[in-house]
């Protein structure tokens, strides 16, 4: 019995190998051959890596205001920064903090032109298996097929979505500093300027774009709070810290071309989640940072809302938390290097604890290296407070001369850790 049963085994294995071979050679001889079982395009596909070229840390809908109303038949064009670029795109969308289906009855991506115009000719329609339309289940997202779209170093992409019906309460990305355009009622995925009527900037449905990479290429994730999010900065400027570092890396050449994502969430803190400040850092550092495709480097700059705006979370509560994340990303491979904490014009205990904590960060040891921002921006006459120069303002957040002076301080010390 038990050779007859080998026996039988042996024919349905055998069966099964016959006909997935005779399977695959249709498929190699019919004109639909050129899309995969993936939705690649073209066998030569399978040989390459993916890497995030643009992404934002997803939210929850805020209790009120569009994330909470979502939209209704409309379509919106929203415009990332490309960090490097590619022959292929494809993106993420995420329906991840919904209790309800999402619906995109269309998609495209574009370069974009000035004031969410689209480059004509660079229209891509974006699939998902093949199909134009996808229903995202609740707490879920999907990825695009791959759309063969010459992709610039650090430049912009139009990405339109159509969402037919009511979308009701929205994932989103608040602090989005680039325009939105909202249209009015209907489908108006690909026409050259979308009747608009009303412009925010926020990001909807989106996580990531992400573009076929070389071999060697690595990715750098700046993760933090609002000083790596980037208010302060010039609206549709793309001039953030990690998009500053991203054109450092780009104009760089071997293992430095890197990407560059910012995955700073306003508001967020290393141990405390609320509506407001997203996930904390430990909660969405996997989806945020280990979930990554081609994730080599980690810049870990957090821990100001948990000391200053929670209350006085002790600084050994903060200390303890970065080294969790640390751990796992070491676990992963990752690199990690720990950026200190900049002034925020506070005195007392409040100081005393960013004090303590940057002193960790530059002097235990646990970090694979230190990225000074509390140095790069600070005032040396009052180390309390940001210099004037940098200062957006707010006395928080630098000015672009501000994150300009964090992305040199960051590019320095990758370039000494790869070259």
């Amino acid at each position: 019995m038990i050779f007859v049963e080998r026996l039988r085994s042996f024919h349905r294995r055998s069966f099964i190998a016959i006909a997935s071979a005779i399977m695959f050679g249709l498929a190699v001889t019919t004109p639909s051959a050129s899309t995969d079982i993936d939705g690649r395009h073209g066998h030569h596909h399978r040989d390459h890596s993916w890497i995030a070229s643009w992404a934002a840390s997803p939210q929850a809908p805020f209790p009120g205001g569009l994330s909470m109303t979502g939209f209704t038949d409309q379509t919106l064009r929203q415009i990332v920064f490309t960090s490097l670029g590619g022959a292929f795109v494809r993106v993420r969308f995420t329906n991840e903090f919904s209790d309800r289906p999402l619906n995109i009855g269309a998609a495209q991506v574009a370069i974009a032109a000035p004031n969410g115009a689209i480059e004509a000719g660079s229209e891509r329609a974006l699939t998902f298996g093949g199909q134009s339309s996808i229903t995202i289940v609740p707490n879920a997202q999907v990825v695009s097929d791959p759309a063969p779209l010459q992709v610039p170093d650090t430049g912009a992409l139009a990405v339109d979505i159509y969402a037919p019906g009511s979308t009701g309460p929205v994932t989103w990305h608040s602090v989005g500093l680039h325009t939105t355009y909202i249209s009015s009622v209907g489908n108006h995925v690909g026409e050259p300027l979308l009747p608009t009527s009303s412009t925010i900037q926020s990001y909807f449905f989106l996580k990531s774009v992400e573009v076929q990479a070389t071999d060697k290429t690595g990715v750098v994730v700046a993760f933090g709070d609002s000083i790596t999010d980037g208010p302060g900065s010039t609206p549709d400027a793309s001039n953030t810290y990690p998009n500053q570092l991203a054109r450092l890396l780009a104009a760089s050449h071997g293992r430095l071309k890197m990407a560059a994502l910012n995955q700073g969430l306003a508001g967020n803190r290393v141990l405390a989640s609320f509506v407001g400040g997203g996930q904390n850092a430990q909660a969405r550092f996997d989806r945020d940072v280990l979930s990554q495709p081609g994730v080599t480097h980690l810049i870990v700059l957090i821990g100001l809302n948990d000391i200053f705006f929670t209350g006085g979370m002790a600084a050994d509560q903060v200390i303890a938390g970065q080294k969790q994340l640390i751990i796992r990303a070491h676990a992963q491979g990752i690199k990690v290097f720990g950026g200190t904490l900049t002034p925020v014009r506070v005195t007392g205990i409040l100081e005393a604890d960013r004090q303590t904590i940057n002193e960790w960060i530059r002097t235990s040891g646990e970090y694979d290296a230190v990225i000074d921002f509390d140095a790069a921006i600070r005032d040396p006459n009052n180390p309390t407070i940001i210099l004037p120069a940098y200062n957006s303002g707010d006395n928080i957040h630098p000015n672009d001369a501000g994150y300009e002076a964090m992305a040199q301080a960051a590019y320095a010390v990758l370039r000494r850790d790869l070259n």
